[in-house]
């Protein structure tokens, strides 16, 4: 099967190659990218900037809900959130998305219907993965036939660890090939790497760039369901890894962060991240998203109290 990076077609031609190509991939400073992290971390912004990141950040948020105990008026709750975040404000931007379980598609999607916000589904046995290649398929293909608009599905991760490189490849082409949907377009597709369970950075870099390579439109940090999920030093090693992938194949991919980011502190961190490693072009929520729940809360305070001068705490805001 093609891949959506020609120039590579060689590294993928068989598991040795593909070996080769990942394990010469340049290896990570640990030391470097931390400090260089969190120097990017400690940058002001001033007010009038903060307020312009503040939104940029709500537009950016796959609001999410990924429990046992969802239920269809949960969902239809979260979408109108979703779309209205702020009922005492209409300015505010409506998030990117809402992320669901896929037997919650067509929920989600009757309630979004017109609104502009997405409708991303989780699949491929969420969160561990470990499941037949048919059973994760048909759980594609029913998020997808529901309507969903987007696909995070999670790689193998014991065959990755395994070195099985060539087997996580061709499960994200065959994901991917599922992406279809009945009007001929295709559902995005992002690939969780569960970076809290790849141990090194430089197995991050080359899930990276196995993701790429295999059609990703997203590379995403991790499933907020494990002990480490994204961290501003991830973040930027696969920032920089969408850049020079660009760089070398015109193609853009973009970039989620999911788990443990719940303030607008944390947030706009992130941004800086983005701007100063990827670049401006990733500062749009076509190619950069924050996989959060409680986030889009603290940054509608934080936005209440530009607005207002006054911090109006957590009793302004609904609860999830």
């Amino acid at each position: 099967m093609p891949t959506t990076a020609p120039a590579f077609s060689d590294a993928t031609a068989s598991d040795s190659a593909l070996r080769r190509f990942l394990h010469g991939l340049p290896g990570v400073d640990a030391v470097g990218l931390e400090a260089r992290a969190a120097s990017l971390g400690t940058r002001s912004i001033k007010t009038t900037a903060k307020a312009y990141a503040i939104d940029l950040a709500v537009s950016m948020i796959d609001l999410t809900t990924l429990e046992g105990a969802d239920t269809p008026g949960k969902i239809r709750a979260l979408a109108a959130k979703a779309v209205n975040p702020d009922p005492t404000d209409r300015t505010t931007p409506r998030t990117a998305a809402v992320c669901v379980y896929p037997d919650m598609v067509a929920t989600a999607a009757a309630a979004l219907a017109g609104s502009g916000v997405k409708v991303a589904s989780v699949a491929t046995a969420f969160p561990a993965g470990r499941a037949a290649l048919d059973v994760k398929l048909a759980d594609v293909r029913d998020a997808v036939a529901a309507g969903a608009d987007e696909i995070d599905m999670v790689i193998d991760r014991g065959a990755f660890l395994s070195g099985h490189y060539l087997k996580v490849y061709e499960e994200i082409l065959a994901v991917k090939a599922e992406c279809v949907r009945a009007d001929g377009t295709d559902a995005r597709l992002k690939v969780i790497f569960e970076t809290g369970e790849l141990s090194t950075y430089d197995n991050i870099r080359r899930a990276s760039w196995l993701g790429m390579l295999a059609g990703a439109d997203f590379i995403k940090t991790s499933t907020g369901k494990v002990g480490t999920n994204a961290t501003p030093a991830n973040t930027l090693l696969m920032l920089e890894a969408v850049r020079d992938f660009r760089e070398q194949t015109g193609v853009q991919i973009g970039v989620k962060p999911a788990g443990g980011i719940r303030t607008s502190k944390d947030a706009i961190k992130f941004l800086v991240l983005v701007n100063e490693t990827a670049g401006e072009d990733w500062l749009d929520n076509h190619w950069f998203r924050f996989g959060a729940s409680s986030l889009l809360n603290d940054l509608l305070m934080q936005r209440q109290k530009l607005a207002t001068g006054r911090y109006s705490g957590p009793d302004y805001v609904t609860v999830d």
